[in-house]
């Protein structure tokens, strides 16, 4: 939806006329029209809409992009449009934005990276403050696993293949065996506490 100007009488409105994805019919001209060719996707064509915000969020203002790829003669090619929105602050160049949805698939799997491997999201922290250093680490920590790459040795599940690239998931199931076994071993390290009683305790039990 996009608001209308003030008429002078009553309430203003918060609401303008209804921008309907699917129906072409209510859409208004573009402010907006950019057609370029990608090295990837060949013929783009990227529309631009201003000043639009859901029934619910009249006081957010978005902006709307469709991304269409085009065959050589400018004929829409694939049958489903992209639609993007835009809320925040000022928007990149036209020719940039749209560019930046591509790189999604990599950012949701990086996400999931971090909340299945590095457990981004367990810890019961108690401040804010410790909940944003912890997510600070996050990064961080998924570089160190990239660089280290090429010095971990892959150690595969006894189902999975070996393999020589490693990706950083691949990578931090190799890491902590390779650093532990070359840099962290210790033959003078005590790594439990005796309990004097303990071994009584364990004669006594049936």
């Amino acid at each position: 939806m996009n608001s209308q100007a003030y008429s002078g009488k009553g309430r203003p409105k918060k609401h303008g006329s209804k921008f309907k994805l699917n129906e072409s019919t209510t859409w208004s001209d573009a402010e907006s029209v950019l057609e370029l060719d990608d090295p990837k996707l060949q013929r783009v064509r990227v529309s631009l809409w201003k000043n639009l915000h859901f029934r619910k969020a009249a006081a957010r203002p978005m902006l709307l992009l469709r991304v269409e790829r085009l065959d050589a003669q400018g004929n829409e090619r694939v049958s489903k449009p992209l639609w993007l929105a835009w809320v925040g602050e000022e928007m990149p160049p036209l020719e940039e934005v749209w560019c930046l949805y591509l790189r999604r698939f990599t950012v949701d799997h990086w996400y999931r990276f971090l909340k299945q491997r590095l457990h981004w999201t367990a810890p019961k922290l108690s401040t804010p403050k410790q909940c944003e250093r912890w997510s600070d680490l996050m990064p961080l920590m998924t570089w160190e696993l990239w660089l280290a790459r090429d010095i971990v040795t892959d150690n595969p599940l006894p189902w999975q293949k070996s393999q020589g690239n490693l990706t950083r998931s691949l990578s931090c199931s190799s890491y902590g065996r390779s650093f532990r076994r070359h840099w962290y071993s210790s033959p003078s390290t005590q790594t439990s506490r005796k309990v004097p009683w303990l071994g009584t305790r364990k004669k006594a039990s049936p």
